[in-house]
């Protein structure tokens, strides 16, 4: 008489063996791309909002008509404080610093333009100074940001 194993009823089995479970359920994966999705699209949202500068707030003045839009590839944008600190990059910078980066600018490029964002509350005399900084290091091409009339 042959011992052969004869497959338990009680273990839930039908005889086959367990084998690897060849199904993948991909909406968990789905929803949490659904998710990095709308995580994306809010902070490109807020990154296009904050114009370049990350995270820095500048109160602009209004010019009561439409702004030119600047926006080229070469052009460098510096914001100034209303307590007359100098912004660019997401990074304060020195007076020094500020030079030593409108060299740079300057031997890249020699279209450059620099666009100031001043903060409204920003004395005249700072702008001028950076303005003058600039030039002094051969950046010609001066523009300053303001507000559109809404």
């Amino acid at each position: 008489m042959s011992m052969g194993k004869i497959p338990d009823s009680s273990q839930g089995g039908d005889g086959l063996d367990d084998g690897v479970v060849a199904e993948i359920n991909i909406t968990p994966l789905t929803d949490i791309f659904l998710v990095l999705l709308v995580i994306f699209m809010v902070t490109s949202s807020a990154l296009v909002d904050a114009g370049g500068q990350e995270g820095v707030q500048v109160d602009l003045p209004g010019d009561g008509r439409a702004a030119e839009q600047i926006g080229a590839s070469h052009d460098l944008v510096v914001a100034i404080l209303e307590d007359g600190r100098a912004i660019s990059g997401g990074r304060e910078l020195s007076d020094d610093e500020l030079s030593a980066m409108f060299d740079d600018a300057t031997h890249v490029s020699g279209t450059t333009t620099l666009i100031l964002q001043a903060d409204r509350g920003v004395p005249h005399g700072r702008v001028v100074q950076v303005m003058e900084l600039a030039k002094s290091k051969g950046l010609s091409n001066l523009a300053i940001a303001t507000r559109t009339a809404e």
